[in-house]
């Protein structure tokens, strides 16, 4: 009895001794050895965040390489104040309001890739509109006045010859819903909408067709000044530069992750659009799944994110200085991975 007391105690003592010299750890939630960083993430609702979606389901069945706390917001304005407050450490968000978050909080918001390229479009109900030109004399109905949307068409058609407010008038709507509802009735007949109303118009109205995809049109123009390779960047990630210098190897996985997962937006149409109204950034998995080519949902880093980034945020800054929060970015607004 003796000796077998004693090769218990032993046996309890070499257990203590392992837990103390740091040993595996328990295993957590996650079903392996080790703790994941967390990483606070937000996005807003539409198409800068469908291409988060696979990255979402892997989180909620445990097997993304990081912990991650999703929370996804209706408005600009509920990003700004997470971003400001430190309550989220990376966010999916319009690439102006980027430029205006890192000069808000004096360069703390660094832009480290472009995730959304254009979601603008040119509308009609009809077949007479195929190019810039062809919009001469006419009326356009908008949204977005003194916003990205006013000023990316106003730079389109002044690099056509046009003089947007004597050759071509744009009227402006508050709401991209009212103004859908308008072309369905026929009460318009040439818009400028983003998806996924686009989608939703050319679904409801047989009459209705996309005429002009204002990425295309973009990329033209910047290609006759020389810069073929910049594209319309409307939508981007940012992060917390003081969550990139501390949590490097992590924001990396994320990176590698969040890149996997837009390849899986455009590639499994399907079940992205599913994923997509689970989570609720789009409310219809039917919408979605046709909306999604459209949204063209991407993932430039590096010198190509830089150079269409830098060309947009320069068109934005003539037309309004105060669209990218004053003055453009410094060059440390572009994140860099160390090594």
């Amino acid at each position: 009895m003796k000796k077998r007391a004693y090769l218990l105690l032993a046996s309890f003592l070499v257990i203590a001794l392992v837990a103390g010299c740091g040993g595996p750890e328990v295993v957590g939630d996650e079903g392996e050895f080790g703790e994941k960083t967390t990483i606070r993430v937000a996005a807003l609702k539409g198409p800068t965040g469908i291409g988060l979606v696979k990255l979402m389901a892997a989180n909620e069945e445990g097997t993304a390489a990081n912990h991650y706390e999703f929370e996804l917001v209706g408005a600009p304005d509920e990003i700004v104040a997470l971003l400001t407050s430190k309550s989220v450490d990376v966010a999916a968000v319009p690439t102006n309001l980027a430029a205006v978050l890192y000069n808000k909080t004096q360069g703390d918001i660094q832009l480290m890739a472009i995730n959304t390229l254009g979601v603008l479009y040119i509308v009609e109900k009809g077949d007479s509109v195929h190019s810039l030109a062809d919009l001469a004399g006419r009326t356009i109905t908008g949204t977005g006045q003194g916003s990205t949307p006013e000023y990316a068409l106003n730079f389109l058609l002044e690099k056509k010859g046009l003089i947007p407010g004597q050759d071509v008038t744009v009227d402006f709507l508050a709401e991209h819903g009212e103004l859908a509802s308008l072309l369905v009735a026929g009460r318009v007949d040439l818009a400028l909408l983003p998806e996924p109303f686009v989608t939703t118009v050319v679904e409801k109205a047989d009459d209705v067709r996309v005429a002009l995809d204002l990425s295309e049109e973009w990329r033209g123009a910047m290609a006759r000044e020389g810069n073929p390779d910049v594209e319309l960047a409307m939508g981007c990630l940012v992060v917390r530069r003081e969550f990139a210098a501390e949590e490097g190897e992590a924001l990396r996985d994320f990176l590698a992750e969040y890149q996997e997962s837009t390849a899986f937006a455009n590639e499994h149409l399907e079940q992205a659009a599913q994923l997509v109204a689970k989570y609720g950034i789009l409310a219809d998995a039917a919408l979605a799944q046709k909306a999604i080519p459209n949204c063209n949902i991407v993932y430039l880093d590096g010198g190509e994110m830089k150079a269409s980034a830098q060309a947009f945020l320069q068109v934005l800054h003539r037309a309004n200085p105060k669209a990218v929060g004053g003055q453009l970015p410094g060059q440390d607004f572009y994140y860099e991975e160390e090594g």
